[in-house]
């Protein structure tokens, strides 16, 4: 009887002076602030107004006081009156954490970016995982473009790489910009996204198409961040040490393994947790399980360029097989949280023309027009300012810039304000490896529905993923106006007539559960789904 009581005694001390986990990747999403606290056992400090002064405890309340000559109030009350900035017109739903990057592969002889060269170098790195469409509050399991943004902090500059989890972009001529965004965002009247505009303009700008149908197929939801594939998009030209030129196509690949969800699984998960993407990533890099992704590069020379019969610098398209090689120059880790998400996410500010000496970037029209608006939008969001934030700031700057809203750092002292000088202020280099051909791209504005037609016939695998793609396609079509509708059948059947056939005979169902449904109070509507929902919860439905 002794020993028994011995026995229990010990189970309690030992289940009361550990955690135990075997198997299990712990959630630490719940537990940040305990965290916190068990890394600072006593307060972090004392307590201060904006200015420094120390806050006396009975000015942290304010009932039957002098409110006004309360310092810590003020401080307060103004504070939560500005903490606000513009939220991003897309992507402003985001998460971000720092990492590296490490060069695995000798690519000096394509390109002589400091960044990209001696196997085994790391360069640190900020990055910014979003959704295309929510806003900043919005949950992350819709059917939409996801992106991971990176800034690279080179011994050269910053290195930003904008990247989208499908490998074709949205559009070709970058007029058509504010146009795709309102179209795809709510309709200003009834606030509600509205596929009748949606659909009306893929009607009149097919270009839009390939990366619709890429998005309605099983390639759409991405199973989490750390689980998708990711693209720059733009075809980038690189030079060597020798100033020879190369065009490539830079590409992210996941090394924990593509995996994708169906509409029904994205649909179970929002229900249960609209912060599955952001929780899955801060998890993984808590639990020392990195997200990783390893760079390649797809290559051609300006000579095989001038020979294809497609231009390899629409980015609405992808680059034709046997057209050219591959080579890998190295992996992406991200590996620590952001201490704070305003400081670091919020306020990061990524531009694709942050570019580097070896890589002195696309060509084509979108790019150009991308170089003005990305430091247009940052300039409203953040300020004149904005490469000053630290989270944005490269590891060395020598500029001729002075002065304006804050930050501005050191603002550059007493050196000479202006250039050419003979006063021994910053002078340019001469970079041995810039082109030394300026390259000009013309393109055409007839419609080539070839790419979509690669993408239904040859990219996805089977008859049961074309479906998938005919079923999701059919149901953003059954609320839309019915011309709208017979002119995106009519440019379906143009890409493939096997397509437009199973997307109408798929809509035709579609309607008739709509108009059924309809009749129903949404309560009665959404039982079935409820129940699902409430079985998947209770994990009875596998």
């Amino acid at each position: 009887m002794r020993g028994v009581s011995v026995l229990l005694l010990w189970s309690v001390v030992d289940l009361s002076t550990q955690y135990v986990y075997d198997n299990v990747t712990i959630d630490y999403v719940p537990r940040q602030l305990t965290q916190f606290k068990e890394e600072h056992p006593k307060p972090i400090g004392v307590l201060t107004t904006t200015a420094g002064a120390p806050v006396d405890i009975r000015q942290t309340v304010t009932m039957n006081t002098d409110i006004f000559s309360n310092t810590y109030h003020m401080d307060t009350t103004s504070n939560s009156d500005v903490r606000q900035i513009p939220e991003r017109t897309v992507h402003a739903r985001g998460f971000g954490a720092h990492g590296y990057f490490e060069v695995t592969h000798d690519v000096s002889k394509y390109t002589s970016a400091d960044v990209f060269n001696g196997i085994g170098k790391k360069t640190p790195l900020f990055g910014r995982f979003s959704t295309n469409i929510q806003n900043k509050g919005g949950q992350e399991l819709g059917r939409e473009i996801k992106g991971l943004a990176v800034k690279l902090y080179t011994q050269e500059g910053n290195l930003d790489f904008l990247n989208l989890h499908l490998p074709v972009y949205l559009y070709r001529d970058p007029v058509d910009f504010a146009h795709f965004v309102r179209a795809f965002r709510r309709n200003p009247k009834t606030n509600i996204i509205d596929y009748t505009m949606i659909w009306d303009l893929i009607s009149q700008r097919p270009d839009v198409l390939n990366n619709f149908m890429w998005l309605h197929s099983d390639y759409g939801i991405p199973d989490g961040y750390r689980r998708m594939d990711i693209f720059p998009l733009h075809t980038y030209e690189i030079t060597n040490k020798h100033g020879e030129s190369f065009f490539v196509k830079f590409n992210f690949r996941t090394e924990l393994g593509l995996a994708n969800l169906t509409t029904a699984q994205a649909q179970a998960i929002a229900s249960q947790d609209p912060d599955y993407f952001t929780r899955d990533v801060y998890n993984s890099i808590a639990n020392k399980k990195y997200p990783s992704w390893r760079l390649d590069m797809d290559i051609m020379t300006p000579e095989q360029v001038l020979n294809l019969d497609y231009n390899p610098f629409d980015v609405t398209r992808l680059w034709k097989r046997g057209t050219f090689k591959t080579v890998t120059i190295g992996r992406l880790v991200l590996n620590k949280h952001a201490d704070n998400d305003f400081r670091d996410t919020e306020q990061s500010a990524y531009n694709p023309a942050n570019l580097v000496p070896g890589i002195p970037g696309p060509i084509d029209n979108m790019f150009r027009a991308r170089r003005f608006a990305y430091r247009d939008a940052h300039k409203y969001r953040l300020g004149g300012n904005h490469d000053n934030i630290e989270i944005n700031h490269p590891k060395y700057t020598k500029v001729y810039n002075r002065d304006g809203q804050a930050p501005i750092r050191d603002n550059m002292h007493d050196a000479p304000v202006y250039y050419p000088n003979t006063f021994n202020g910053p002078e340019p280099i001469v970079d041995l490896s810039h082109p030394k051909v300026r390259k000009h791209m013309w393109d055409r504005n007839s419609v080539d529905l070839q790419p979509n037609s690669e993408f239904y016939n040859d990219i996805l695998e089977n008859d049961a993923h074309r479906q998938r793609l005919a079923d999701n396609l059919a149901a953003t079509l059954v609320n839309v106006d019915r011309h709208v509708v017979k002119n995106a059948l009519s440019l379906l059947s143009m890409v493939s007539k096997d397509l437009g056939h199973r997307v109408t005979v798929s809509y035709k169902a579609a309607q008739e559960r709509a108009n059924a449904a309809a009749k129903l109070d949404a309560q009665t509507r959404y039982e079935p789904l409820a129940r699902c929902v409430s079985l998947f919860a209770q994990g009875r439905l596998k």
